[in-house]
């Protein structure tokens, strides 16, 4: 199984940080945040990775070369101007295969297991980890039929009777190829495709309740570095 992880980000809620490094580049304690994705995948069994960049992305390229000293074999998707998530994905897909893959936000902190989707057998056409609901984003961007860890129906309306919990989409989701048919090539957000699919019975997911944090702005990178340092 390969896996991509987006990098493209111009990050302006994080500036000055970003001014002169990508986001990914930040660092959490001695370590990049890009490098905490590489070997949580690696460790894994995913040695077949692909990032996408645009905003500095030749730093990431020169940090991170091949990814052969740190175990896995890296090709990247360059990108003029950043595609958004959908577009960076679909530019990415003769990288990707033919096969499902994993895809991560490059800006976020978690201690997930991917090993979890690797093995996962699933015939819908994308899996999405939830999680929940971080002061930010109260509301949650989802609604899930089951709290339980395995596979579950994901909606974008709660049900009739408001018994179902809305959570955060956690920005780590398996794909199958045939999720970004027929959607041309160009700048395109995701969450829109998503919700189509999810009217059509097309997307499962989980909930995870261990460590994640969305690290958008200079505050929470900097709580997160006194929390792990």
């Amino acid at each position: 199984m390969k896996a991509m992880i987006l990098a493209a980000g111009r990050g302006e809620r994080m500036r000055p940080l970003t001014d002169n490094l990508p986001k990914p580049l930040l660092k959490v304690g001695s370590k990049t945040l890009i490098e905490y994705h590489i070997d949580a995948l690696q460790k894994a069994g995913i040695r077949e990775l692909v990032i996408n960049h645009a905003w500095l992305g030749y730093k990431i390229e020169q940090y991170l070369g091949n990814g052969s000293q740190l175990g896995v074999n890296i090709q990247y998707s360059r990108e003029q101007q950043a595609l958004e998530t959908a577009g960076g994905i679909i530019q990415a897909l003769e990288l990707l295969g033919h096969e499902p893959f994993i895809v991560v936000n490059g800006d976020i902190f978690t201690d997930y297991n991917y090993s979890r989707l690797s093995y996962l057998k699933t015939d819908r056409l994308a899996h999405l980890v939830l999680v929940n609901n971080p002061e930010h984003n109260s509301e949650g961007d989802f609604y899930l039929n089951s709290e339980a860890a395995g596979e579950s129906d994901i909606y974008t309306d709660n049900a009739s009777d408001g018994t179902m919990q809305a959570y955060t989409f956690s920005g780590i989701g398996l794909y199958h190829p045939d999720f970004f048919a027929d959607i041309k090539p160009g700048r395109q957000a995701l969450a829109p495709l998503l919700r189509e699919a999810m009217n059509r019975h097309q997307v499962s997911g989980e909930l995870y309740q261990g460590t994640w944090l969305d690290i958008g702005t200079p505050q929470r990178l900097a709580e997160l570095n006194q929390q792990y340092i």
